[in-house]
């Protein structure tokens, strides 16, 4: 009888980088080694990165293959199979580093985002420097960038309204991966000669790391008003979201905006995709007016668009410290071996979720349980076993054989959660609806503004990470708007009136300041110029 497989440990970035420092340079090695060998393979190999990162957007797999109205992409968001599937595909890209002569041993490191290190230096510098050595030589660091080694061709004609027979998020071979404060914009000839000039801005490699790393942590830390009150940046919202009281409404931004509609400002929740959006808004680039995030405007990075950002080696580090947390809440709530979804619930239907449209490979308008296909993953290493569902993953030490180091968040400050909540207890909510995503190009963000001691401070916001066409689906039309639920905790009373709060609906063609006042008569429309995206919305807006 054989005995079962040692369980294997995932390790964080910072981890692999000090035992490296100690001497102990064979983990990290191998770990590049391994990422440098995926990347070499032939692009129609099933382990190369290329094929890999295609599953989550472009090349449009699936129907959008051959199909221009239709979504190609494997990935699951705004849906209750959000962790789930992208465990699996954390799992298919472990298993492909692995399978590398020599990185037998090798596991996915995790990216801990909210350690003391990111929160005061930024990205792990492993995952930003231009080359690293191996076996006596310079190479080029395979965890910065991926170069393209075919074409990837938009088939979705409407993402260039302006000439839907040349769509605009195609990319050439040779197109190297970028994030902030770079853009990626490439398809057209238009946003070919935009991104070179915004791009000759930023001649300077390591000027440019160091802004990204600024970037990332003023995402991670932000507060309200300049620190004085609660902080809602990207560290809160991790710690927010391990307080999620069942896993439909941790699980995902639909089943959450669900959830927060209709309660107070004390049992507001933050699922675990929220923090997700912001990570990738941090490193791809989105500017947001009035605050000291991302600052350069037209930075479009491959992490910032769901099409690309699976490209980026990044991409995988990071959703391995989801899945880090996701585990984390588990363990906290009771649910290692079992989790339970609400049936009949936002975002437990295929059709049903506003950051994507239909879940790929499965029937529009069709339950999402536990026991549906997380396509196109298989079980085996081979890929040849039968599909994954989100059962075959719930407990990762058990079903999957790997568990994680302790990082950061393992103990969650529950009393100064509970003091927020506390807090919270009897305080309005400004309630943010009736956005209609289809004609927004790319992803976007809903902030909240308010006049405070006379001037325009952020109360909160909600990023969206989408795809660039989201209206092309004629069954999803109806399932496509976002909401969002901002708590006024920190304003004063006098301060929480409509005639005081602004809401701005913030896109890749620029932002519109939308007085709430205006946008609770449901009056607002925003719309920028032929020349750009067109981005239309009707807002409606309330207290209460």
């Amino acid at each position: 009888m054989n005995s079962p497989s040692p369980i294997r440990t995932r390790y964080s970035v910072i981890e692999l980088q000090k035992e490296y420092d100690a001497g102990n340079t064979k983990p990290l090695d191998n770990l590049i080694r391994a990422w440098a060998g995926i990347k070499a393979l032939p692009p129609d190999d099933l382990k190369s990165f290329f094929n890999l990162g295609g599953y989550h957007g472009e090349p449009f797999r699936g129907e959008g293959a051959t199909d221009s109205a239709y979504w190609g992409g494997y990935c699951n968001h705004g849906n209750v199979l959000f962790p789930t599937w992208h465990r699996v595909y954390c799992l298919k890209v472990e298993e492909a580093l692995r399978s590398i002569p020599g990185c037998e041993d090798v596991t996915l490191p995790y990216w801990d985002e909210t350690d003391n290190y990111t929160l005061t230096t930024g990205i792990p510098k492993v995952l930003t420097a231009e080359t690293y050595p191996l076996d006596g030589q310079m190479i080029p660091n395979p965890l910065r960038s991926f170069t393209l080694p075919v074409a990837i061709v938009d088939n979705v004609k409407s993402d260039n309204q302006g000439n839907p027979d040349d769509p605009n998020y195609s990319k050439p071979v040779g197109y190297e991966t970028v994030r902030y404060p770079l853009s990626g914009l490439v398809g057209t000839p238009q946003d070919q000669a935009a991104t070179a000039s915004h791009n000759a801005q930023y001649p300077d490699a390591e000027q440019n790391i160091a802004t990204l790393d600024s970037n990332v942590v003023q995402w991670m830390k932000h507060t309200f008003y300049n620190g004085t009150e609660n902080p809602i940046g990207i560290l809160a919202e991790f710690q927010q979201c391990l307080q999620a009281p069942n896993y439909t409404v941790f699980s995902n931004t639909t089943s959450a905006q669900e959830w927060n509609t209709g309660k107070p400002a004390n049992e507001q929740v933050m699922p675990l995709e929220q923090p997700h959006n912001d990570i990738h808004l941090a490193v791809g680039g989105f500017d947001v007016p009035g605050t000291d995030l991302s600052l350069i405007q037209d930075a479009n990075g491959d992490m910032g668009e769901n099409d690309t950002a699976a490209l980026d080696p990044i991409f995988y580090l990071h959703h391995c410290n989801v899945d880090r947390v996701f585990w984390l809440w588990q363990q906290q709530h009771q649910a290692t071996d079992q989790l339970e979804i609400i049936d009949n619930y936002a975002g437990t239907n295929s059709s049903g979720n506003p950051s994507q449209g239909p879940t790929p490979g499965i029937p529009d308008n069709t339950p999402l349980t536990l026991d549906t296909p997380l396509y196109p993953f298989k079980q085996g290493t081979d890929n040849n076993g039968s599909d994954y569902v989100s059962r075959d993953c719930i407990n990762i030490e058990t079903q999957l054989g790997y568990t994680y180091t302790v990082g950061s968040l393992a103990e969650v400050p529950v009393m100064a959660q509970a003091a927020v909540a506390q807090k919270a207890s009897g305080q309005q909510v400004l309630h943010v609806s009736q956005i209609n995503k289809a004609p927004i190009k790319g992803s976007f963000i809903i902030a909240a503004f308010a006049e405070k001691d006379g001037q325009k401070e952020l109360i909160g916001y909600k990023s969206v990470l989408s795809r660039w066409d989201s209206g092309s689906c004629i069954n999803c039309q109806t399932h496509l708007e976002v909401k969002a639920a901002f708590p006024l905790i920190t304003l004063r009373e006098e301060e929480k009136t409509l005639d005081n709060i602004t809401v701005e609906l913030i896109t890749r063609a620029g932002s519109r300041p939308i007085p709430a006042r205006a946008a609770a008569a449901a009056e607002a429309n925003t719309s920028q110029a032929k020349t750009v995206q067109a981005v239309k919305s009707k807002m409606h807006v309330e207290i209460r």
